[in-house]
């Protein structure tokens, strides 16, 4: 008699409450998410420039949350950039709307925190040079959870960068750099008529992240896996893959920065948060 009433209350217990609307991927109001993400970017860029820095993080844990930019950073991923056909180490990419909207929905849902996968390495011609220099590839779902992180930390930045700095800057390009070196050569009274051109050699395969993390403070992604802006990588130090793409890492060396462009947000003015180093 026991069994049998468990057995009738077990289906019960399992269905209890109203069950989740299924999310048709081709039926997004992408406008609307795009005004949403875009809104809750200023509120953190106003709130960064007023320095009411508990308000920052409120907002950036509000966009953490966000359905709409967990749909932007999906569509962005998987539609628009190039590389979406591109797979990381689990072989997995996002080409259909079914995938794209399970992809959305499980990362959405997701509680725990995020543990980012090794990224995959693959050698691509360096510009100008016979070269080759090495590329990380991370996982689908990394490179999605870097973009969720991205439109909640880089208002924040924006509004304390240096103004006159235009590299993988949103809203930002090379004719803007132009524009500024003209400004500041033009007319007979300018008298700072030199321009340094240096490459650094390798900035990105040595660079510290343990600085980075510490300038970022208490953001709110914090408790996440930090590999998540690092590429994904579970090892310590640089990359350096075979010509198959097996990736193998010197452990007396610190770990590579990813780096990607960023194209869409707000352009920042204001003061580095570091003391800038007198002009000689």
């Amino acid at each position: 008699m026991m069994a049998d009433a468990l057995a009738f209350a077990m289906p019960a217990l399992e269905v209890n409450g109203p069950e989740d609307p299924v999310l048709d991927w081709d039926a997004i109001d992408w406008r609307a998410c795009e005004n949403q993400v875009r809104r809750l970017r200023q509120r953190i860029f106003k709130a960064t420039r007023d320095e009411d820095w508990k308000k920052v993080r409120n907002l950036q844990k509000l966009m953490l949350r966000s359905l709409s930019s967990t749909l932007v950073s999906v569509r962005q991923v998987t539609q628009r950039n190039a590389g979406r056909k591109t797979a990381g180490v689990d072989g997995q990419v996002a080409l259909t709307s079914r995938d794209r909207a399970g992809l959305a929905e499980r990362l959405h849902r997701h509680a725990q925190p995020w543990k980012a996968r090794p990224v995959r390495r693959v050698f691509i011609p360096k510009p100008g040079t016979k070269k080759q220099r090495p590329l990380g590839i991370p996982v689908i779902a990394d490179r999605v959870q870097q973009c969720r992180v991205k439109n909640a930390l880089e208002p924040e930045w924006e509004a304390r960068f240096e103004p006159r700095s235009y590299g993988f800057r949103p809203g930002r390009s090379c004719h803007d750099a132009i524009e500024a070196i003209f400004k500041t050569l033009c007319g007979n009274r300018s008298q700072r008529r030199w321009i340094l051109d240096a490459d650094l050699a390798g900035a990105f395969d040595s660079i510290a992240h343990e600085p980075l993390l510490a300038m970022i403070g208490a953001f709110p992604a914090r408790g996440d896996d930090p590999r998540v802006a690092e590429g994904g990588s579970d090892r310590v130090g640089p990359v350096h893959a075979d010509r198959g793409g097996h990736a193998t890492r010197r452990r007396d060396q610190p770990v590579p920065a990813e780096r990607g462009p960023a194209r869409d947000g707000m352009r920042g003015r204001g003061p580095l948060p570091q003391q800038r180093p007198q002009r000689r």
